[in-house]
């Protein structure tokens, strides 16, 4: 099949795959995987391995999904496992908390929202947001307490700042896939930096959001004034003696140097075998690798290795679903480069290059608000974008890592109660659904708009 009709099934695909998994709550990796197959075998695209007349070899259905499944691992797997390792050990040892507190103190008690938000921006960047919100939730309290600050305000300061390093900034692995997928897995600094640059427009809305809703909706929290809560002090003493700010920072810090370093050598055109060992370092895998050896020293400077076993266990676990939906959106990605779609798209492009960057904010957003994950919303938009970068118009890194942002505004867009950040965010904030449709749902919302308006323009900008 091809031409229109072929465009037509592969829409009706997409409808179907949501369905599945928002209405009949088929995994995510299951339905990506079955729409695939269909709508490889309604493509045409031959069931075993073919050589034409003119010698040309064409790959089977099989080839084209063993391909794509395998092409995600081999790029970004350790990546992401490395990359959550990282986060749980700083939940662990309570790096997360040191981090918080050199925010706060940097932005100061006098500007709370901001603080908290800040605060779960630099957090969510190596941890999950979820989790981050649940590290970080006593501390919003605790400040509520201390600031008299409304805590609808400071909840949702504190889910918007998490949300946007979540889809933004690696080593999250929702951005990470993303790039891989899309091609830029060894420009992770381009993707840090310009995810820091499309960060600013989503905070100052979210920051602005939440002052607005919590002067107009209250949470039972702050009902029960006289709720025991903990002081800084109190968490501290959980954790013992929290790390320093240098080791802390460190398994963050030093993959970013790392990859800077490398993408200078690259940009020098430096050669040698100093610059063999700068570029060696900063790949992707290497750089969080080192990442990762200091955050076990950090582990091991809280005298807490006994965990390193049972830490690695639960972080496998964990990015497990994250990896194999990933490589089912890349096999989704294998089966459309692999039809004619491109092709017909190619030369029917106009509306398409008319959309320009709005396209894969909206396909990511149709995604992320029927199935909730920002992660599959994230990756599965890069596997079907990816075929289609050079007829979009994309085709620098500079400009794919916008359409990367552009996915990235759009898996935060909206999150409602099929989202399990949801209801981390309306439980800890201690809201019913109703109020956290109010805060959360219409704070993502209008993070989503503000960062695509502003990726618009950068759009204009670089190239």
């Amino acid at each position: 099949m091809t031409g229109l009709p072929l465009i037509i099934v592969f829409v009706l695909a997409i409808v179907l795959m949501i369905v599945l998994i928002s209405k009949f709550k088929v995994h995510p990796f299951i339905a990506i995987m079955l729409i695939s197959l269909a709508l490889g075998i309604i493509a045409g695209i031959p069931i075993v391995d073919k050589t034409l007349e003119d010698g040309t070899k064409v790959s089977g259905l099989a080839s084209v999904i063993g391909a794509g499944f395998s092409s995600t691992f081999s790029s970004i797997g350790i990546v992401i496992i490395l990359g959550a390792l990282i986060g749980s050990i700083l939940e662990e040892t309570g790096a997360a908390l040191k981090l918080a507190d050199m925010v706060i103190k940097i932005v100061g008690e006098k500007n709370p929202v901001l603080a908290i938000e800040l605060m779960g921006w630099v957090v969510s960047i190596p941890v999950f947001c979820d989790s981050g919100f649940v590290i970080l939730n006593p501390i919003r309290k605790a400040l509520v307490q201390r600031t008299k600050e409304s805590s609808v305000a400071m909840t949702v300061g504190l889910a918007s700042g998490l949300y946007i390093s979540h889809v933004f900034i690696p080593p999250t692995p929702g951005p990470i896939a993303a790039a891989s997928t899309l091609g830029i897995g060894n420009n992770l600094l381009l993707v840090m930096g310009l995810g820091v640059v499309c960060s600013l427009f989503p905070l100052a809305a979210g920051l602005f959001y939440g002052k607005f809703i919590g002067k107009r909706v209250k949470a039972d929290d702050e009902a029960d004034a006289g709720e025991t809560v903990k002081t800084y002090e109190e968490l501290v003493a959980e954790y013992g003696e929290l790390p320093s700010g240098f080791s802390s920072l460190a398994p963050i810090i030093v993959p970013i140097i790392l990859m800077s370093l490398s993408s200078i050598v690259a940009m020098a055109k430096i050669k040698g075998g100093i610059a063999d060992i700068f570029t060696f370092l900063g790949t992707p895998i290497i750089a969080l690798a080192v990442g990762t050896c200091f955050a076990a020293l950090q582990l091991a400077g809280a005298k807490k290795m006994s965990k390193f076993y049972d830490i690695c266990n639960d972080t496998l676990k964990t990015v497990g679903p994250i990896l194999f939906v990933t490589a089912a959106g890349g096999v989704l990605g294998k089966v459309i480069a692999a039809s004619d779609m491109v092709n017909y798209i190619s030369g029917h492009a106009t509306v398409l290059s008319a959309m320009g960057i709005f396209f894969p904010f909206l396909l990511s957003a149709i995604l992320k608000s029927a199935q909730g994950s920002s992660t599959v919303a994230l990756t599965t938009t890069a596997g079907i974008v990816a075929p289609l970068l050079p007829v979009l118009g994309f085709t620098t890194p500079v400009q794919i890592t916008l359409v990367c942002m552009a996915i990235g505004a759009g898996a935060m867009t909206v999150s409602h109660a099929n989202d399990s950040y949801f209801w981390v965010v309306a439980n800890f904030g201690a809201m019913s659904p109703d109020r956290g449709y109010k805060t959360q749902t219409m704070n993502t919302l209008v993070m989503g708009v503000a960062a695509i308006l502003e990726i618009a323009l950068l759009s204009m900008i670089l190239h």
